[in-house]
């Protein structure tokens, strides 16, 4: 391959390296073309699968800081690298194997950080992005219908309250106003208002002297 190629090709590998958010290593010894092109339309909505050169490869990886492919690309290599979900993309990598154990996982990269074989089969068990978001939205309806009840049960108690007394006023006719002339005794005069009630034993001495006083000289 002529100089300008290889660069071209290392740039082109660096490019799909930083534009991804995983990456798979693979080895692919004794998978026919057949077989390859299943792998690549498997995970085709996630990654994209790719035979590459060792050596451009470790080159292009270097210039991308990735790390995790030190020391392992020998061998026929292929890379998936993931733009999407890396779970599905681990997902059809594991489940391709099983089918086809040729096909060798032997590590990879998720989100700058290495992982091995061990840690990718992990990462196919656990849910795809799509179902967590499914589960997620699940809870959130659920919490939002409970919000709803309790807002509404306190508005629903209130509106029968308003129905009963609305309907026992129209059963037992309108309730009379009280009126402050309402509150006063039937029997009770004005007079009564204006009789002095204080005790004979309040009325003082001088006052009597003095009337005893005016009655003598009348009588002279």
């Amino acid at each position: 391959m002529a100089t300008a190629a290889k660069t071209a090709a290392i740039a082109e590998l660096a490019e799909h390296f930083r534009n991804s958010g995983a990456a798979v290593l693979t080895e692919y010894r004794g998978l026919s073309v057949k077989q390859l092109s299943q792998l690549r339309n498997s995970m085709r909505a996630h990654a994209t699968y790719a035979v590459v050169k060792n050596t451009l490869t470790q080159r292009a990886a270097e210039e991308a800081g990735v790390t995790a492919f030190d020391g392992q690309l020998t061998g026929p290599s292929a890379i998936a690298f993931v733009t999407g979900d890396p779970v599905e993309t681990a997902k059809a990598l594991r489940d391709f194997a099983k089918a086809n154990p040729k096909l060798v996982i032997k590590s990879g990269v998720l989100d700058g950080k290495p992982l091995t074989a061990e840690d990718i089969r992990k990462l196919a068990d656990l849910e795809s992005r799509e179902v967590l978001l499914a589960k997620l939205a699940g809870a959130m309806q659920a919490s939002l219908s409970q919000a709803v009840y309790l807002f509404a049960a306190p508005l629903s108690q209130a509106a029968r309250a308003v129905d009963a007394l609305r309907a026992k006023v129209e059963t037992e006719g309108p309730v009379a106003p009280v009126t402050p002339a309402d509150s006063i005794p039937q029997d009770a005069t004005p007079q009564d208002a204006a009789v002095d009630d204080t005790p004979q034993d309040s009325v003082p001495q001088d006052v009597t002297s003095q009337d005893s006083a005016q009655d003598s000289h009348d009588d002279a």
